[in-house]
């Protein structure tokens, strides 16, 4: 296997000292940050050129699961469709610092599940405090100066010395091999097409769910917070991170995707369902409030009730997208 010479980049132009995120990542925002993997793949699309808000129309398609919203992430097939990106597993049987240099020498994007005790970008949060697994994309290794630059969160970093020796060890192969992707950029398109976009969403409007899933979740929310509740204090933001926090995010992403649909074509009606949207975020972020204060005070008898806007809310969206 071919070891390249340090140091080696996807894209050579980008650093990491000065690096703009894109207006999804705007701190203004309901939810700044959504989850590892949509974080990332908005950061990468933004640094090859494109407008990563033309892939967010598979948000219409999440669904309450029993124990969580839909975990976002875009379709593959999407990420084709839109913007000519062939996504695939990286098969691991060597060190992982050897496949991302072979992979990144040849112009190929490594996308890794790490722990984020060794990203120095979580600071105050997990590094060096909670081993937590997430996900980066790395762009430049620089494996003579132990060093590599990666996309994670909201923005583009640098991690060197003993934490790339932890996320790129250099020893035997380890047991348990960690998911890696990686990305093939040679038929790359940095303006995805409307019309193709609109083409994309109404495929997940067709599959989205067949009952409203704000209502799934009312249906089991006062067992699970009443549980959640007899836990210790950290598993309650879990449990908010995998049900409000997926919820609004989601459908802060689809509103900023229709808002990009209309600016393309002023004939679509999408106003009633880009308003549902944002009351829908924002409804989903006061109700993670809501929910740490029903669990400290111990008090759940109404705490069903203040999903019933965001149900209404999901219900305007869906009427207004399955015209379309």
């Amino acid at each position: 296997m071919m070891l390249a010479k340090a140091p080696i980049a996807v894209f050579p132009s980008i650093k990491p000292e000065g690096y703009a995120a894109h207006a999804l990542h705007d701190g203004a925002r309901d939810w700044p940050e959504t989850n590892c993997y949509i974080d990332v793949w908005i950061e990468v699309l933004h640094a090859l050129g494109a407008d990563p808000t033309a892939a967010m129309g598979f948000a219409v398609a999440q669904d309450f699961e029993g124990d969580h919203f839909t975990f976002a992430k875009i379709p593959l097939e999407d990420l084709f469709d839109l913007y000519g990106l062939e996504v695939t597993e990286l098969a691991l049987y060597d060190t992982l610092e050897t496949h991302v240099l072979e992979q990144t020498a040849r112009g190929r994007m490594v996308i890794v599940e790490v722990d984020s005790f060794y990203l120095p970008d979580t600071r105050g949060v997990s590094y060096q405090l909670e081993h937590t697994k997430t996900t980066i994309a790395i762009n430049r290794v620089n494996a003579d100066a132990r060093e590599l630059d990666y996309f994670h969160g909201a923005g583009f970093f640098t991690l060197r010395d003993d934490d790339y020796d932890a996320v790129l060890p250099k020893g035997a192969a380890t047991a348990l091999f960690p998911y890696a992707e990686f990305v093939k950029f040679d038929r790359r398109r940095s303006s995805p097409d409307a019309s193709k976009a609109l083409t994309v969403l109404r495929r997940h409007v067709a599959r989205r769910p067949t009952d409203n899933p704000v209502l799934a979740l009312r249906d089991r929310l006062r067992d699970q917070v009443i549980a959640a509740s007899e836990k210790p204090s950290d598993f309650l933001h879990k449990y908010a991170f995998n049900t409000a926090r997926q919820l609004g995010m989601n459908f802060e992403l689809l509103g900023s995707h229709l808002a990009w649909l209309a600016a393309h074509d002023a004939s679509l009606a999408l106003a009633p369902a880009i308003e549902g949207c944002q009351t829908l975020s924002s409804g989903a972020k006061s109700f993670q409030f809501q929910l740490a204060r029903a669990v400290a005070r111990k008090r759940f008898d109404t705490i069903e009730a203040n999903l019933d806007p965001l149900a209404a809310s999901y219900e305007r969206i869906v009427g207004c997208l399955a015209i379309l």
